[in-house]
């Protein structure tokens, strides 16, 4: 099975913001290095490394265009010149306040409440990840898309699965972080009132801004996904 490659947002690796979130989760996204997790009152350690397992494998990011194989023809070089074509058009967009919320049974970091509208800057630059790169994503396989109908998908969102290979963009795009896998509410309560006071002084001290286009690639099945280069947004 070829790579698999995704668009991500991900914080400038000297970011606080990508300190935090690297930390939070274990690993650094670039090669895979074993990072010290925070000490979480309620949470052991053993517990958080096993809530964090599955975002850990993705490293900390916002998705922009879900992992992709490329279509027949097309390899790395090209993917990463039409990135960098695409960031070159695109301008920064402005994140915060970010806050630590719960989606579905996640616990994660949004850029905007649950019901707001999202800014229209935002959802053009999410939607322009999506469609102007999409000729080079090679069609789901019927494993990937039983995979990603196993959640309920209402007729919209079938639709884009069909179009874009991701049910979760264009108008049903929401931007977010994830910082767990499925929890109890218990404990996204307790993760949500450790997180909280951090990112409330991440917002005062350092806003964030969506400024890159961040390539990530899973070299084989079920291998953790790697950080390979950062593409400035420069319009």
């Amino acid at each position: 099975m070829s790579s698999r490659y995704a668009v991500y947002f991900a914080p400038d690796r000297y970011s606080p913001w990508r300190s935090f979130g690297a930390h939070w989760l274990g690993r650094d996204e670039h090669d895979s290095g074993v990072l010290a997790q925070p000490l979480v009152e309620g949470i052991a350690s053993g517990e958080l490394e096993r809530i964090t397992q599955e975002p850990r494998r993705y490293g900390f990011h916002a998705t922009l265009k879900a992992p992709f194989r490329l279509a027949a023809g097309h390899d790395e070089t090209t993917l990463v010149s039409r990135l960098g074509e695409l960031a070159r058009k695109l301008k920064p967009v402005a994140l915060s306040p970010v806050e630590v919320t719960t989606l579905g049974a996640f616990v994660a970091l949004t850029s905007h409440a649950a019901g707001d509208q999202l800014p229209a800057d935002l959802l053009a630059l999410a939607a322009a990840c999506v469609t102007e790169i999409d000729d080079l994503r090679a069609p789901l396989t019927q494993q990937e898309l039983v995979r990603r109908r196993s959640t309920a998908l209402d007729a919209r969102q079938t639709e884009l699965l069909n179009l874009y290979g991701y049910p979760h963009v264009l108008e049903r795009f929401r931007l977010h972080m994830t910082l767990t896998g499925p929890v109890e509410a218990p404990v996204a309560q307790q993760v949500m009132r450790a997180v909280a006071p951090k990112i409330a002084q991440l917002n005062a001290d350092t806003p964030l801004w969506l400024d890159r286009l961040c390539l990530f690639v899973e070299r084989q099945p079920g291998a953790p996904f790697h950080r390979i280069i950062d593409l400035k947004l420069s319009a």
